[in-house]
């Protein structure tokens, strides 16, 4: 009797306790709010023409034009329009593959005027594809904060890029939010040729809700969730900046990331602190050649063929810092999904059971994006991002 009556005690003690943990989840850090009413007006370095040629544009369809920047201040852009040396429908990348880096620079050496113009009314500074290869936990410290072991990984992200400016639509789901560099493909590029080509800013957009739903506890790195985590329109604002460098690996080399959500900074990091760098990015891309992933709209493939070759105007996503939203479940979690579990009397899985307490203590936590939030990006060199969820 005795036995059983301590056994019964220590069952308390740990009910007792679980329930302690587990009515503590764990806490999210959550903007200040209203985001500021001011819009950004960034100064951003821009980098020398003998170091790296960026371009912008103004427009849209045949009213578009391309310039070449050689300043950012207050939130103005000036260069000078490539008009007289672009054929009809050219972007920059059709210029640059066309002419070449010098003949751009002494077109722009000898020019006699410039054209200054407001950076929140650029358009997406060259035409790119809506199919690109992405990677997650390619930071450490990220990788650490969600709890994700076995990366890095790539997958494949579906989303026509939009505008600098262009507002993020509001999600029932956890929106959050990364700052990434991406490599983007000039021609056709076999990935054992190295990394080559431009560079661009974007923000890549996430649903984690979606992501978590989707993913593979017993595999994260199969990628499972990821596609249809971060899909969809909207989904991928890119800079109003296009750079193509001199040299790729020296231009990348001093470049550091900041994020801020409502002026409070969230991410800042050196670029180079990544894991896989571009080069490792493209070899990674084509081992998972043939690979797919399903999401709400379908299934997607990475954008390389058999050859392992990416075609051009391709994004190749090089992963986010530490500072998002998303820090993955603490043991907390998985003491309140195992309670909502047996409340339920073991009805479909415990896994699942934990996934759907984790969404729903983060949306109550008020952390996540907001209609009104506004997340803003700035790397010097390579422009500026501002959206606004919407």
């Amino acid at each position: 009797m005795r036995v059983i009556s301590f056994a019964a005690i220590g069952l308390l003690l740990a009910i007792a306790v679980a329930a302690f943990v587990g009515l503590r989840p764990q806490p999210v850090r959550v903007p200040v709010r209203p985001a500021p009413a001011t819009p950004l007006r960034a100064t951003i370095a821009i980098a020398p023409m003998d170091k790296a040629l960026t371009f912008a544009r103004s427009g849209r369809g045949v009213a578009a034009q391309t310039i070449l920047v050689t300043r950012y201040q207050d939130g103005v852009v000036t260069g000078v329009y490539l008009t007289p040396l672009l054929l009809p429908g050219e972007d920059a990348i059709a210029a640059y593959n066309r002419l070449g880096y010098d003949a751009l620079t002494t077109f722009v050496a000898s020019a006699k005027t410039s054209v200054s113009l407001d950076a929140a009314t650029l358009a997406v500074p060259v035409d790119l594809r809506a199919l690109h290869a992405a990677v997650a936990t390619n930071y450490p410290e990220h990788a650490d904060e969600a709890k994700v072991e076995g990366g890095p990984f790539m997958f494949a992200k579906v989303a026509q890029p939009t505008s600098s400016r262009a507002a993020i639509p509001a999600s029932k789901g956890l929106l959050d939010y990364e700052v990434e560099l991406c490599l983007v493909t000039l021609s056709a590029l076999p990935a054992n040729a190295g990394a080559k080509g431009g560079l661009i800013l974007c923000n890549d957009v996430t649903d984690r809700a979606a992501l978590l739903r989707g993913a593979d506890i017993s595999d994260i790195a199969s990628g499972k969730g990821f596609t249809d985590g971060k899909s969809g329109t909207g989904f991928l604002p890119v800079g109003e900046l296009f750079v193509v460098p001199r040299d790729l690996k020296a231009f990348v080399e001093p470049l550091e990331l900041h994020l801020s959500v409502n002026g409070e900074e969230r991410q800042r990091t050196r670029v180079t602190s990544w894991i896989w760098d571009l080069d490792r990015l493209l070899l990674e891309t084509a081992k998972r050649s043939g690979g797919s992933w399903t999401w709400r709209e379908g299934s997607a493939q990475l954008p390389v063929n058999t050859d392992g070759v990416l075609p051009d105007r391709t994004l190749v996503l090089a992963g986010t810092p530490a500072g998002t939203v998303f820090q993955g479940p603490g043991p907390a979690t998985f003491v309140r999904g195992a309670f909502d579990w047996v409340a339920k009397f073991g009805q479909g899985s415990l896994i699942s059971a934990i996934i759907e307490r984790t969404i729903t203590d983060d949306r109550a936590s008020g952390g996540y994006l907001q209609p009104g939030d506004v997340v803003t990006i700035r790397v010097d060199q390579m422009g500026a991002i501002e959206n606004r969820i919407e």
